[in-house]
Formats: structure tokens, C-alpha cells, sequence
């Protein structure tokens, strides 16, 4: 479990540092300017991916069973997802309803992603997981809601042809990943009764 701990807190504490060190963040990028701080930045996430990922693969077998977890979990979690997978796509979608109303698509889409996972897993290592990212994403979306208000930031809506397309290639992404991206990479199929 240390590798999945170390992480994410490798991967966490990169993607707050604009919850708790903001101004640290930007003196960075002034000094390495936003190109090298991007590369830095990324290398830095991928690394902390790369250990979240190995780490929970290799704790998740014989990690305790905090609470058994009811068939219907899997279902529930499984279709939880759906607005998930809309939201993230909206996210790339400027001008589109969902990202004037949500504001932060993607933190959103993560934060459902999250609970769903917790409601589906009761091992400690899916806890720790998806616990943590939860935590993030709440943490994440109240610090970013809180940037656009100070800075008076809005997001317009540009017509319902973006959230169509949000949601199509949503649903499209989302049934592909839950049918057959979800056994090949977990190794669990969502819908399997």
C-alpha cells in the first residue's frame, strides 16, 4: 500500500498546489516560465500516476475488506459514471450549457467518479483510493468555484449543439469503457450480474 499512498500524494499534492500553495505555483511559472513548468508539472503527475496505478494493482488483492459490497453497488456505481464521463467530456467543450452551469466539468466528473467507486469497493486500498481523490475533487472544485468569484469569471453558453455532442460522445465513451475498456484494463466487468 505505500506505493499507492506515495502516489498519491505525489499525484494529489501536484494538482493542489493552486488550492494550497497558489502563489508559490505562480512564482514557479514566472521563474520557469509556463512552458518548463508544464513539462515539470506533467513529468512530475505522470510519476505520481504511474505509482497510484502500480500501487493499487499491487495492494487491491489482499487488501482487508472494510464492508461487503451488494451487487447492486456495482450498478449503481456503473450508472453514476454515465454523468461522469459527460462531464469530463464537457470540460473540452467550451460554450457548452454543462460547462456554464458546472463551471469545472472535469473536477465534477471526478468527484462523481470517485463516490461511485467508494459506494462499489469496500477493501481499505479502494478506500484510500477513491477516498482521496474524492477528498481532492470536493477540495479542488470549492477552491476554483471560490478563483471564479473572486475574479468575477463566468462561463457563457454558446448553444445546445456543444451539451449535444457532450452527452452523445459521453454516452458513447461511457458504454464502450463500461462494456469493454473497464474488464480489459481493472479486470472487473461493471455489469456482470
Amino acid at each position: 500500500m505505500s506505493f499507492l499512498i506515495l502516489g498519491l500524494i505525489v499525484f494529489l499534492g501536484t494538482h493542489s498546489l493552486r488550492i494550497f500553495a497558489g502563489n508559490w505555483r505562480e512564482a514557479q511559472i514566472a521563474r520557469l516560465g509556463e512552458m518548463r513548468w508544464k513539462g515539470v508539472y506533467s513529468l512530475i503527475s505522470a510519476v505520481g500516476l504511474g505509482l497510484m496505478i502500480w500501487g493499487y494493482g499491487m495492494a487491491r488483492a489482499d487488501s482487508p475488506v472494510l464492508w461487503a459490497t451488494p451487487i447492486w453497488t456495482r450498478h449503481l456505481a456503473a450508472s453514476l459514471t454515465l454523468p461522469a464521463f459527460i462531464l469530463l467530456v464537457a470540460a473540452y467543450l467550451p460554450g457548452s450549457h454543462i460547462k456554464a452551469a458546472v463551471g469545472h466539468p472535469m473536477v465534477a466528473g471526478v468527484k462523481l467518479w470517485a463516490l461511485a467507486h467508494l459506494l462499489a469497493n469496500g477493501k481499505l486500498a479502494a478506500v484510500v483510493l477513491f477516498g482521496a481523490l474524492l477528498l481532492w475533487a470536493v477540495l479542488d472544485f470549492i477552491s476554483a468555484r471560490r478563483r471564479d468569484r473572486a475574479a468575477g469569471r463566468t462561463y457563457t453558453a454558446l448553444g445546445w449543439s456543444r451539451d449535444i455532442t457532450a452527452i452523445a460522445i459521453g454516452l458513447v465513451a461511457w458504454a464502450l469503457f463500461a462494456v469493454y475498456g473497464h474488464a480489459w484494463l481493472i479486470g472487473v466487468q461493471p455489469f456482470r450480474v
